[in-house]
């Protein structure tokens, strides 16, 4: 199952018949509080980069709304220094990437834009908001290397989930039930492990947010 397909059933539709509670971008403000706690007992550290997803649609209001987004994180620029870039990823999807040593511009930012989407009528085109951070593993040989870790907010689910990917394919379980245990109660946390669904780079070029 590729990103495309991965994307569509559990951040999609499937995902939002099977919510218990709607989504918020209220709810991104956790992160605020969040990433505080994943230093001081999980020795992540922020990465600086927030990524939002989301689905267009083929009208002139739809395109006006994203034009809105983008002029609101243009202005958010030169005050916080939070640098965004829109991508399309090949199989349709829109990111909105955020990049910043500040994580509380970045929360700040990727609720600009998704609460912007929200106002102008297009919530339901909002997928997922992704946080990432990195730890310094020291390995056998006692070199250092840079390990990332997401937490993916999906607004079908209205609920966080953890994504610690260990390689191309492979991804560490229990560090995810770690902080799932960890953050629960300062993030709203899927409690159906099926919705922890895994983002695999879309090719070897990476994630559309790296």
């Amino acid at each position: 199952m590729g990103l495309l397909d991965g994307l569509r059933r559990v951040l999609g539709l499937e995902a939002e018949a099977a919510a218990t509670r709607p989504a918020d971008p209220e709810d991104l403000f956790g992160m605020s509080t969040a990433y505080v706690t994943m230093a001081a007992e999980l020795g992540f550290e922020p990465a600086g980069t927030a990524a939002l997803c989301f689905s267009s649609v083929d009208s002139a209001d739809f395109a006006d709304a994203v034009d809105e987004v983008a002029a609101i994180l243009e202005a958010g620029e030169a005050e916080t220094g939070t640098r965004a870039e829109f991508r399309a990823d090949r199989h349709g999807y829109d990111w909105v990437v955020l990049e910043d040593d500040d994580v509380e511009d970045l929360v700040t930012s990727v609720h600009f834009a998704a609460d912007t989407l929200v106002e102008r009528g297009y919530g339901s085109r909002l997928l997922a908001a992704l946080f990432a951070f990195r730890r310094a593993e020291t390995t056998l040989d006692g070199d250092a290397g840079d390990r990332p870790l997401y937490w993916v907010y999906s607004f079908r689910r209205g609920a966080y989930y953890p994504f610690a990917p260990t390689g191309e394919h492979e991804r560490d379980d229990t560090v995810e039930f770690k902080l799932a245990s960890v953050l629960d109660g300062e993030l709203d946390v899927e409690d159906d492990e099926g919705y922890w669904y895994p983002l695999w780079p879309e090719s070897r070029r990476g994630h559309p947010w790296d």
